[in-house]
């Protein structure tokens, strides 16, 4: 595709981005005594009574949806070009865009859970009316979050390698292992009966010679027998062909007619036909960007160097008379020297930015005055980027109003600059797709210009220090390390343990203690299942579901420093699900999509590491030290809830306890910059005491069993993936019986009776249900105790609380409304007796 092609697309989502960015402002902006109109542009007004409360909490849901389904497709348009477009100066205003963009649909989903009191949210009516499919309201991961990092990323694996092999973990070069004794006799003795038969074979052949010798057959004879035997062959042949020709075009139209997937190898055939047509333009494309971006910003140090020899003289000199001239102003109007702002202030720029003093050196370009008003919305809104606990036990607020966003002064400060720069540029004669000079020139006079401000209002204050000497005045002194708040911070700094050591050395020693980990390559994609179709319950979310709850929370924030710095801070997250369900690929396909660094604290993994409370604290400080240096960086803990079960079984030498106290602390220590994520997985969350378990983890996701969709997709992909195709297994039939199985259950079923002798058996002996149920059965199922279980335990979670309270007091509204009804129905029925 051409990049003609991506500017359109491009033009097109900056146009709909910026209808969308107007309407959201006025909705953030608009007055809290009214409800929030849907964008259809229905508003209503709040009542005093409780049903027009929850009617409006009804209408605030649906707007905030829309505008979350709204910001979604947009994400992902912008991703699409950003991962094509190959004009250096346009995919940084679309990269900035695209992280403001992907920071807006995590600060909606925020709201929105506050507002469902569930992780997971649903309105079909809002999904009909934008006429959306599933596959279109997921949310894509950014490529470049890896893609940007490839370099690094190998460098990590590498090492990580080398240091696996240095341990004696891995074999550089792994030799075949050695025959056992039983093997080698099994061996010897194929051999030698196959050498035995072909020795009787051969015995045999030499006396049906002889026989055949002495019997005396004329030639007549031998050429009639031998001509029915060519016959046979003959005959035998065409009714093979006949019958193979037959079935293959039966085949052929139930593929067409898609009653019946096609074969693996045309599946793989298609695929690395496509891949190879596909790849050769995305390489070209990927090569022109890193080419382009490298000329760019090549060509931005030789213009800033440039402007340095022409205008660096002239403008010291320029700036400096300004100040001069200020300075000599407001002595004669007022007979004292001014005090000099101070560099946090902004120096000389502080001073020119009052209304009627703007110079003409200090006036802002395009870029820079909209950079001034994002931080001027962003400081009027309330920071969001700070710790969002849900886990507060507040009063359930049937009014609630939305946050302020941050991610929305920069999405319009980027639609304005698109607006000021690119919507009206000719670019008819541009073929090529190299970085416009004017605009790195503009760009670079700025920045020039403010280093030489930053330097000449050093020299001005000297110099203003000594005309206040001698005219006598007291000279204060100006800290330029001036706090930015009142409050002095309470957060004492964390005192390093290791301040000689490098960070390959704590690399290595952790790799060495099992504590980093190398964990499999694993795309979220591959957590089977589609997103719902329709509304669903808080504790029975679809697989695409979960998938899109854990791309907001956890990759996002991790992926990228700009959409963290902008989303409601999130430091821990709990899964919880039976065993089998994907809880630990769900971990490592986060660890993937973002390329970070797995440390793991699990109770069985620490067991005689670091022993002691002097161990203990350093294999803490150097966790998150190392996951601070490392970032994005996961720490994870398997079986979640043993540190904080209430009583140990006696034959567990793990010492899960061993982090109880410490495990709190931890997670306050992730500061808020820190791309650090605490992940933790149980299946049994109920044996746990829930209040330290509470004060752990900041978001509780409940992993359920797959529901009949789910498990008949499964089966189709595995199956497909075993057996390459071949089988014809009914898969919905297989769906229905194992109902109450898990995906892990499914896959583990499938390994253990698709060995390589049975798939080479395939085409002769078709896979059977009964095989796969006979393993099946073996393997236990999610009861329907452990599943009420797991309810229960979610509605004791602190959002379940909450929307258990606020389900009590809608049940309490509808008695009320129907006793209400009741009453005036009697009275209507007297007055028509009377």
């Amino acid at each position: 595709m051409s990049s003609n092609y991506f500017n359109e697309i491009w033009y097109q989502a900056q146009h709909d981005c910026e209808q969308l960015a107007i309407i959201d402002y006025e909705r953030q902006h608009q007055n809290v005594d009214t409800t929030v109109a849907t964008i259809s542009g229905v508003t209503g007004v709040v009542s005093s009574s409780v049903a027009a409360a929850a009617e409006s909490k009804s209408l605030l849901q649906a707007s905030i949806y829309e505008f979350y389904l709204r910001y979604i497709c947009l994400s992902n348009r912008l991703e699409e070009v950003y991962d094509n477009m190959i004009q250096p100066q346009k995919r940084e205003l679309v990269r900035k865009l695209l992280d403001a963009c992907l920071g807006r649909v995590v600060e909606l989903k925020h709201d929105l859970v506050n507002i469902d009191l569930m992780e997971f949210s649903y309105n079909d009516e809002v999904v009909e009316r934008l006429r959306l499919t599933p596959m279109e309201m997921e949310l894509r991961i950014p490529r470049y979050f890896l893609r940007e990092r490839e370099e690094e990323l190998e460098l990590r694996k590498r090492t990580m390698h080398e240091l696996l092999i240095k341990l004696g973990w891995l074999e550089e070069h792994p030799l075949e292992e050695p025959l056992t004794e039983i093997e080698a006799i099994r061996l010897l003795q194929m051999h030698e009966r196959a050498r035995q038969g072909r020795l009787r074979a051969h015995f045999m052949k030499e006396i049906r010679k002889e026989k055949g010798k002495s019997e005396d057959r004329t030639d007549k004879e031998r050429t009639d027998s031998g001509l029915m035997a060519a016959m046979k062959i003959q005959k035998m042949w065409r009714g093979h062909t006949a019958r193979r020709i037959t079935r293959r075009r039966k085949m052929d139209e139930m593929i067409l007619i898609g009653m019946v997937p096609p074969p693996a190898s045309v599946l793989k055939e298609r695929s690395e036909r496509f891949e190879r047509n596909n790849e050769t333009d995305v390489r070209r494309r990927h090569v022109a960007q890193k080419s382009y971006a490298a000329q760019f910003e090549a060509r931005q140090l030789a213009i800033q160097e440039e402007i340095k020899l022409k205008h660096g003289a002239t403008m010291k000199e320029d700036i400096a008379d300004e100040i001069r001239a200020w300075i000599k102003d407001c002595y004669d109007k007022t007979g004292k020297l001014p005090d000099f702002p101070s560099e946090d202030q902004g120096g000389s720029l502080h001073i020119f930015s009052r209304p009627g003093t703007e110079s003409e050196h200090s006036r802002s370009s395009a870029r820079s005055s909209k950079e001034s008003r994002k931080t001027k919305d962003k400081s009027k809104s309330p920071a969001r980027s700070g710790d969002l606990n849900v886990n507060d036990n507040q009063e359930e607020d049937v009014n609630f109003q939305p946050a302020a966003s941050v991610c929305l002064p920069d999405i319009r400060a980027e639609i304005e600059f698109f607006n000021d720069t690119w919507r009206d540029k000719d670019e008819t004669g541009a073929l090529s797709q190299a970085a416009y000079k004017d605009m790195i020139y503009a760009e670079k006079y700025q920045e020039v210009e403010l280093q030489f401000r930053r330097a000449v209002d050093d020299v001005m204050r000297q110099e203003l220090e000594l005309l206040q000497t001698m005219v006598g005045k007291k000279v204060k002194k100006s800290n330029k390390k001036t706090r930015r708040s009142g409050k002095k911070s309470k957060k004492k700094k964390e005192k390093d343990l290791t301040p000689d050591r490098t960070i390959e050395s704590l690399y290595e020693e952790l790799v060495t203690n099992g504590i980093i980990r190398k964990y499999p390559e694993i795309k979220l994609k591959q957590f089977l299942g589609d997103k719902a179709l329709t509304a669903r319950n808080g504790t029975n979310p679809s697989p695409g579901d979960i998938r899109q709850v854990l791309t907001e929370y956890c990759i996002l924030p991790l992926g990228s420093e700009a959409i963290h710095n902008c989303t409601p801070l999130i430091r821990s997250v709990l899964l919880a699900g039976p065993r089998g369900s994907g809880k630990k690929a769900l971990l490592h396909a986060i660890c993937t999509e973002v390329g970070a660094v797995l440390f793991d604290l699990t109770p069985a993994n620490i067991v005689g590491k670091y022993p002691g409370k002097s161990g203990l604290i350093m294999l803490i400080h150097l966790v998150l030290k190392v996951s601070r240096l490392l970032q994005p960086a996961v720490i994870y803990m398997g079986d979640a809830e043993r540190p904080f079960m209430k009583k140990i079984p006696k034959t567990d030498r793990t010492d899960p306890k061993r982090l109880k106290k410490d495990l709190p602390k931890m997670i306050k220590n992730i500061a808020p910059e820190d791309r650090v994520l605490f992940v933790g997985t149980t299946s049994l969350p109920w044996e746990a005491d829930q209040k330290f378990l509470q004060s752990v983890y900041n978001r509780f996701i409940y992993i359920p069993r797959p529901d009949y969709g789910a498990m008949s997709h499964a089966w189709k992909t595995l199956l497909h993936e075993y057996s390459g195709g071949i089988s014809n297994l009914d898969t919905s039939a297989m769906a229905k019986i194992s109902d109450g199985y898990t995906i892990g259950a499914i896959d583990a079923c499938l390994r253990e009776v698709m060995t390589c002798k049975r798939k080479l058996q395939l085409r002769s002996q078709p896979l059977t249900n009964a095989e796969l149920i006979n393993v099946l059965c073996s393997r236990d199922p999610v009861y329907r105790e452990e599943e009420e279980a797991f309810e229960s335990w979610w509605s004791k979670t602190p959002l379940g609380r909450r929307r258990q309270r606020f389900l009590e007091l809608e049940e309490e509204r509808m008695i009320e409304e129907q006793a209400q009804q009741a009453k005036q129905g009697n009275g209507n029925k007297k007055k028509g007796l009377n």
